[in-house]
């Protein structure tokens, strides 16, 4: 599923099944193209891998929890050369719902401090239409 006509600096995969098993095969393919583009050490690699793929789990397991079908999620990954920094865009149209209290459980809820933990900046913008949550790390130089 990776398309070779991508530019290096660049990942972009739309309208993709916002299911578990989805997530994973994406995860895999963002991977590919991360050590195809970058050389990062092993430490950074896990961690943007992580954290994008925290985001897309996410977006599968939250962001429709009213509809019948799976919806869309999408991944957009842009190289800025002058500012340094690798900006990743997971993003869903379903809808935001905030986290219960009530409901926590010691397997749910610990998705977007470690997101926060794992960037440099992390931003998550909610609207009844969907979310998009935005990672950014500084990363000096091209593989």
């Amino acid at each position: 599923m990776i398309d070779a006509q991508q530019p290096a600096t660049n990942f972009t995969k739309a309208n993709i099944s916002a299911d578990p098993v989805s997530a994973a095969l994406l995860r895999d393919e963002f991977a590919a193209w991360l050590a195809r583009t970058f050389t990062l050490d092993p430490s950074k690699s896990n961690d943007v891998i992580l954290a994008v793929y925290e985001a897309m789990a996410n977006a599968a397991d939250c962001a429709y929890t009213e509809a019948t079908t799976a919806g869309a999620m999408h991944i957009h990954a842009d190289y800025d050369r002058p500012q340094a920094t690798l900006t990743v865009e997971v993003s869903d149209d379903g809808a935001w719902r905030a986290p219960d209290p009530q409901l926590r459980s010691p397997a749910h809820g610990r998705g977007i401090p470690l997101i926060h933990a794992l960037t440099d900046r992390a931003e998550i913008t909610a609207t009844p239409t969907g979310t998009r949550v935005r990672l950014q790390w500084r990363i000096e130089a091209l593989g």
